[in-house]
């Protein structure tokens, strides 16, 4: 076997295990039991803003 030939070998193995992560992890970011996940990861952002408008709110009352 030539170097050549064990080189388009090993490049062949390393793009089929890299074919077969990125779908592994498409299955596993549109699996329906992440969504919960991910709809609470989305919101993190906004969380700041809730926790200041409920301490605003809390100055303007008390």
């Amino acid at each position: 076997m030539s170097m050549i030939e064990l080189i388009s070998d090993a490049r062949s193995i390393v793009t089929l295990i890299c074919m077969l992560t990125f779908i592994g992890i498409v299955i596993w970011a549109y699996s329906a039991r992440r969504k919960s996940d991910f709809d609470e990861a989305a919101m993190l952002p906004f969380a700041d803003e809730e926790t200041m408008n409920i301490k605003e709110q809390g100055r303007h009352h008390g």
